[in-house]
């Protein structure tokens, strides 16, 4: 790992910021500089909630893709839509979640990060109330499309304002260990949905009846879509103790200094109502973000693109060789990929294993993931046959190592932002690489539609 690392050591140009270069020689200055940022300590509980809330963001992304067996038992009575609401209901989420995302980066400037995430979380606990209801209701598999991407439409947008809004939040702590736990609360969120709905299959079939005969079960589908209801409440329910928390300790912060600098009453109650009103901030422009972290904004970007073209349209149409049920073998695919996903995110933790002070090495890794879309044409796709007769080898050659490359690279690149940028510049730059993410989601999703007819 050393030799890979001095391989592609950045050029002097490209240098991360480093607040700490004379701490030995300027221990009283450092010290001083530390307690003026009233940076606070490092929180599990903290970062707990974070990871709750990464796991909320990302839910409904992965809950549409689990349900593949579901919804295709809805669509039946259309072909075209069966070949294709897979990479229809991707792209609709992408582009809407882009556009929301480029808008709202743009809208810098006395922007209020917490109302975003509070509001994507309301609005996500309305939209999967509304979607596991629908699940009683009787329609045409054109009616339930159309319903379907409206749906999506309004959790993509939502989805929008808790990535743009929470990986700014985050950034603003500091602290790589919570925009960490973000991404490992996303991880966290494939592997649940997938589980849920194995789960859901196994206790709702009775016996006798087919897994598939059971993941068509309005009460099955029910239960798995209000889970998501459940999720995103009792995530908004932490944001908000977060919210308070993070009040209460600006306010001891603020005694603290009253006492050390003499600082009246009265200052400090203006300095609390101060802090408690939307902070105005300095816009910083896109492209200057860009010049800072070119490789990292574009290593985030291919990763995800990447794994878009591929990953659900393969994984929703890849049938077992060993004649697994699809009810099952869908969601279990879906459950090993995002299992990799996880362990990809987890790894980041330790130091050792960190290149985020190589960012070109993470942008060749995220291109030589390129190489993972041909091995699912050795695969059983929509059950023609496999180049490579065995379930091991896609669920495990394929799809594990494919999710743990994701995870990785994905997580260092968000990871190593805010060590390329000015303190000031952090919440733009979580912003940004925000963007960045989801314009790979989106770019890959609209390739995958070419992957439809496969």
């Amino acid at each position: 790992m050393d030799r890979i690392k001095r391989f592609f050591e950045p050029a002097p140009a490209y240098a991360p910021i480093n607040t700490t270069t004379d701490e030995h020689d300027h221990d009283d200055e450092s010290s001083q500089t530390l307690e003026e940022n009233n940076e606070p300590p490092f929180s599990w509980v903290e970062y707990s909630i974070f990871l709750l809330l990464g796991v909320a963001m990302l839910w409904a992304w992965n809950m549409f893709l689990a349900a593949a067996p579901y919804f295709q038992s809805r669509f039946k009575g259309s072909k075209w839509i069966l070949n294709h609401f897979q990479a229809a209901e991707i792209s609709v989420s992408c582009v809407t979640n882009l556009v929301s995302m480029i808008i709202l980066s743009k809208l810098q400037k006395n922007a209020s990060y917490p109302k975003r995430i509070a509001s994507s979380l309301t609005i996500n606990a309305v939209a999967f109330t509304i979607l596991a209801l629908s699940t009683l209701v009787k329609t045409s598999a054109g009616v339930y499309f159309g319903f379907l991407l409206v749906t999506i439409f309004v959790a993509s947008l939502s989805t929008g304002l808790i990535q743009n809004g929470l990986f700014a939040f985050a950034s603003g702590f500091g602290k790589g260990e919570y925009t960490q736990a973000i991404m490992t609360g996303q991880a966290v969120a494939g592997v649940l949905p997938p589980l849920t709905q194995i789960i859901s299959v196994l206790v709702i079939s009775s016996p006798g009846e087919s897994a598939g005969a059971a993941a068509e079960s309005h009460t099955s589908a029910f239960i798995y879509f209000i889970t998501a209801t459940v999720v995103s409440v009792i995530a908004l329910l932490a944001f908000f103790y977060l919210l308070r928390r993070q009040a209460h300790a600006a306010a001891l912060q603020s005694a603290k200094d009253a006492q050390v600098h003499g600082t009246s009453e009265g200052d400090i109650l203006a300095s609390s109502h101060h802090s408690d009103s939307t902070p105005e901030r300095t816009t910083v422009g896109l492209w200057t973000l860009f010049r800072k972290l070119p490789f990292l904004s574009s290593g985030v970007f291919i990763c995800f693109a990447v794994t878009m073209i591929g990953f659900p349209v393969f994984t929703a149409s890849i049938r077992s060789v060993s004649n697994i049920d699809s009810a099952i073998f869908i969601p279990l695919a879906f459950l090993v990929w995002n299992i990799g996903d996880l362990a990809g995110r987890l790894v980041t933790i330790s130091p050792k294993l960190s290149l985020t002070h190589y960012p070109f090495a993470l942008f060749c890794i995220a291109m030589a993931r390129l190489l993972f879309i041909p091995l699912y044409f050795l695969c059983n796709v929509k059950g023609r046959g496999a180049v490579v007769a065995s379930d091991f080898f896609y669920l495990v050659i394929v799809q594990f190592l494919y999710g743990l490359t994701n995870g990785y690279v994905g997580s260092e690149c968000m990871m190593g932002a805010g060590e390329w940028v000015a303190p000031e510049e952090r919440e733009a730059a979580g912003g940004f690489m925000g963007l960045m993410l989801v314009g790979g989601l989106t770019a890959g999703s609209l390739l995958s539609f070419a992957l439809g007819d496969v």
